[in-house]
Formats: C-alpha cells, structure tokens, sequence
C-alpha cells in the first residue's frame, strides 16, 4: 500500500501561484480562458448551438456536474444538421493539458495536431479553461520576443 502526497508537480498542476524563474513563464493555466461555455451530455445540440454562438464562441467542453471533462464539441461537431444531445455529437476524451505545461511547448503540440482549442484541467480532470489556439501562438511569439 502507497500512501500518494501532493508535490509540487500537482501545486502547479492545480494552478496555484509559483515562484522562481517559472513563476513569469506564460502556462496553460495564464493563457487560458477562465469563462467557457460548458454543457452536459443530454443536453440539447441546437440549444447548445445557440447559446454558444451568442457567447461569440464556437466550442462548448462537455462536463459533469463537478466540471469534469467528459468530451468537446468544436465548430464541426456544433454546426451538424439535426437536433441530437451533446453526448451524441461530442469528441469523447479530448486531449486536455495541465496548467503548468509551458506556451511554447503548447503552442507546438496545438499547430503539429491541427487544434483549434483544448481544455485546461486539474490533475482530476475538473476544467480550468480553454486554450485558443491564437492567444498561445500569440504568448508564445510575445515570449520569444517575436510581434505580439
């Protein structure tokens, strides 16, 4: 039998405030977007729909009811004819990053995939935010000392 303690790994995963040369190093968890439209598995598509494009977004993250991630809808699964739930449309299990993980190394993973956007989650999977990929390329080049 193990008894797991909490290191500094899961301190940073959660997001929580770091000092030393890391402490201004943009992260998943800075970048972030804190207010994302979230929704639940049997919840209507085209409620969801509407109320994401009203927001001015084009994702919704699938969660339960403690905000864990369950699957994503992005643009393509969003703009499917029909009226089915948001489990029936979602991605399962998308890939998510935690707080700590460096922009650059974001900012690589995210054009080398091809992604849009990917939640932010603690070490449980309980959403933090989404990363969009502009404002990553956008903090990684600021960070590089490229144009913003």
């Amino acid at each position: 039998m193990y008894d797991y303690t909490a290191g500094k790994l899961d301190w940073m995963a959660a997001g929580l405030p770091i000092e030393g040369a890391a402490a201004s190093r943009p992260t998943a968890g800075t970048v972030a977007r804190r207010e994302v439209p979230t929704c639940h598995l049997e919840e209507s598509l085209r409620d969801i729909r509407a109320r994401v494009r009203a927001a001015g977004w084009d994702a919704c993250v699938v969660v339960n009811e403690k905000r864990i991630v369950l699957g994503l809808l992005r643009a393509e699964q969003l703009a499917r004819d029909g009226d089915g739930t948001a489990g029936s449309a979602m991605r399962p299990g998308p890939s998510t990053f935690r707080p700590h993980v460096a922009i650059e190394e974001l900012a690589k993973t995210m054009a080398a995939r091809d992604l849009p956007n990917v939640p932010v989650t603690t070490s449980a999977g309980e959403l933090i935010g989404l990363l969009v990929r502009e404002d990553v390329e956008k903090a990684a080049h600021a960070r590089q000392g490229g144009p913003a």
